[in-house]
Order: C-alpha cells, then sequence, then structure tokens
C-alpha cells in the first residue's frame, strides 16, 4: 500500500475538511444544544437525583472524551469526588449515593461498554442520568430505572454530550459551570472558527499551520493543567476519528520524564540545529511536541512546558505552540480544543482522508 503524501495546496480548498470542517464550525451550537436537551427533562426525574456523594462520568469511544472534557470543566475543586470510567465496570467503591452520568453515541461497539457500566449502576442502585441519541442504547436503561435520559438530536459531535452532562450534573447539585460560562466558552468557539475557517488562507490560519507543521512527525501533545491535560487527551483521539492520524498525549507533570525521554530515544531529533542545517530530514519519523499553553498555569506548569521546550531544542526537534486567551475555566478549554479540533480537520483534508466522523443521528 502506498502512504499518502500531504498535499498543502487542499488545504486552502473553499470547502477544506468538508463535513468535519462544517461540524468544527458548529461546536458552539452542539453545546449549547446539548445543555437544551438536559434542561428539557422531565424536572421530577432530575430532581430524584438528590445531592451526590460522588460523580461518576462514563463514557467509551468518543463518548470518553467527552467525559474527560465534562470533568475537566468541573475542575480539580469540584466539592464532590469526579472519576471518569472509559470501561464496562465500575470502581468498587462506587454505591447507592453516588451518580452515575452516562453519555453515548448510537448502538454499537463503541458504546457497549458504557451501556454495561450504566446497567451495573442500575444494579447497585446509584442514581442515574444519562445522554445520547433517540435511540441509544442508555436509552431503556435509563426509563427502566425512571431516570432522566437527554435526547441529543444531529451530529453526533464531542459537545452536544459535554453540554448536556455538564447540565445532568449541575441538576443533581454538584456545582457546574454556569449558563453564562456555557455560552462563553461556546462564543470562544465560534472565534476560534472565524480564525481558522477554511475561507482563511494558510499563512493567517493557525489550525492549517499547525497542521502543515505536524505533516509527517509524531505528534507528542503536551498539557500542564486539567484544561490543558483534557485538550491533549481531546486533540489526541479526535486526531485519529477525523484523521486516522496518530498523536500522543502526556500529561504533565507526571508524563515529563517519559516526555524528555521520547526527545532523546530513537524517534527524538538529531542534535541541535544551526544555520547550516538542510530543513529537509531523510531520518524518518520523528515525535514533535505541541505544547497546549494555559493563560492559568501558574509558574509550576509553565516550568513543565518550557522543560519539553528545551529538551526539544536540544534534539533540535521543532515546537508547535498552542495557546488560548484568559477566561473562565471552560472557555480556555473549549479555546485550546476548538484550535486542535480544526488542525485535525487539515490534516484529513490534505492527507485525502475520508471519516464517518460526526455522521447525522437519525431521529
Amino acid at each position: 500500500m502506498v502512504a499518502r503524501e500531504f498535499d498543502e495546496s487542499l488545504l486552502d480548498s473553499p470547502d477544506a475538511g468538508g463535513a468535519a470542517a462544517r461540524a468544527a464550525a458548529s461546536a458552539g451550537a452542539h453545546l449549547r444544544a446539548g445543555r437544551s436537551a438536559a434542561l428539557e427533562v422531565d424536572p421530577d426525574l432530575l430532581q430524584a437525583l438528590g445531592r451526590a456523594r460522588a460523580l461518576v462520568l462514563a463514557g467509551s469511544g468518543a463518548a470518553a472524551v467527552a467525559a474527560d472534557v465534562a470533568a475537566a470543566a468541573l475542575g480539580p475543586g469540584c466539592p464532590v469526588p469526579v472519576q471518569v470510567v472509559r470501561g464496562r465496570g465500575l470502581p468498587g467503591w462506587v454505591g447507592a449515593a453516588d451518580l452515575v452520568v452516562a453519555v453515548s453515541g448510537p448502538a454499537g461497539p463503541a458504546a457497549d461498554p458504557v451501556a454495561a457500566c450504566a446497567a451495573e449502576a442500575v444494579r447497585r442502585g446509584c442514581a442515574l442520568a444519562a445522554a445520547g441519541p433517540p435511540d441509544g442504547p442508555l436509552r431503556p436503561l435509563a426509563e427502566q430505572a425512571h431516570a432522566p435520559y437527554a435526547v441529543l438530536r444531529g451530529p453526533a459531535t464531542l459537545w452536544g454530550p459535554v453540554g448536556a452532562a455538564l447540565a445532568l450534573v449541575a441538576a443533581a447539585g454538584v456545582p457546574a459551570p454556569s449558563a453564562e460560562a456555557v455560552e462563553a466558552a461556546a462564543v470562544r468557539m465560534e472565534q476560534v472558527a472565524g480564525r481558522c475557517a477554511p475561507s482563511v488562507e494558510s499563512w493567517e490560519n493557525e489550525a492549517k499551520t499547525l497542521a502543515a507543521d505536524l505533516a509527517g512527525t509524531l505528534p507528542l501533545a503536551c498539557g500542564s493543567t486539567p484544561e490543558a491535560v483534557a485538550a491533549a487527551r481531546c486533540f489526541a483521539a479526535r486526531a485519529g476519528a477525523v484523521a486516522g492520524y496518530p498523536v500522543l498525549a502526556a500529561a504533565l507533570p507526571e508524563g515529563l520524564g517519559t516526555s524528555l525521554a521520547a526527545l532523546s530515544g530513537p524517534l527524538g531529533g538529531q542534535g541541535p540545529r544551526s544555520i547550516f542545517d538542510d530543513p529537509v530530514e531523510d531520518a524518518g519519523v520523528r515525535v514533535h511536541p505541541v505544547v497546549l499553553e494555559d493563560p492559568e498555569g501558574g509558574p509550576d506548569a509553565d516550568g513543565d512546558l518550557a522543560a519539553v521546550q528545551d529538551a526539544a531544542h536540544a534534539a533540535g526537534t521543532r515546537v508547535s505552540r498552542v495557546s488560548t486567551e484568559p477566561g473562565d475555566r471552560m472557555e480556555r478549554l473549549a479555546g485550546l480544543i476548538a484550535l486542535t479540533d480544526y488542525a485535525t480537520v487539515y490534516l484529513a483534508a490534505a492527507y485525502q482522508v475520508e471519516t464517518a466522523a460526526d455522521e447525522p443521528i437519525q431521529g
């Protein structure tokens, strides 16, 4: 099989990215719609959730990324413990005093683990709330348990489940981003969409520039705050789903050692560059760090990212930087994800990868 080549000329096509680009442009609308879907649930079912001792966010496949993003939006200051579950089983400590919020896409192998997790929550007597498509596998479980189910219509995207999950969490008395915070995040994504749309030429489009810089490399996305870590994991998941492109994600500081080792290993650089170096390398695929900069990171977080950049410089490896403007936690999270999501769209476009991601949900 002949390897595909990155065709940068395709980035400036008026319809670069096709349906995936249109889905990225609608991310803010999907977030609002997901929240609205949860608020349309029977108020009596929402009130019956009570106040949770601990919160479990369950998802698998693409929905697992939504659970990660929702957990990051709640933040480390959340007054109840928050656990993200991606497999079929709940942790042993989860019981009747806890709330399980499960999200899924259409029925299929990716949805089976979260359906099994939700069924176990019902057996243990946990409070359950769920979100998914009209004919999703969680709906009959929720109806049987008299639990709230937010019906998500339209494209099966990341942000609909995030908006629904956060609204369901808030209904159970767990402090969650306010309506104003959700709206600010939606506006932030629309601002990124304006700067990164297919109609914006490559020379002034930061997402197209990022995609071109990453082509032919093994990106290593590094985050040093909960928001940036969630964005890095989302980047890795979305790059695989949309562009079929592998991206590694590292959570700093715990992943700092392995990140530095990768930069000095067999896929690292070839040593410091000079002005006389040939910019064209023939040494094969190399690790390419992508540092996700959170303006609220603080000195320690900034120091972790600086260590990665210093190691990359010493190895003669270029670094890509992704940043967002200051703002509320959810705004910053949305800004980082929106930009990297557009980069995955342009990777897919230039490599001419067709994907089934973000297909419409019927019903």
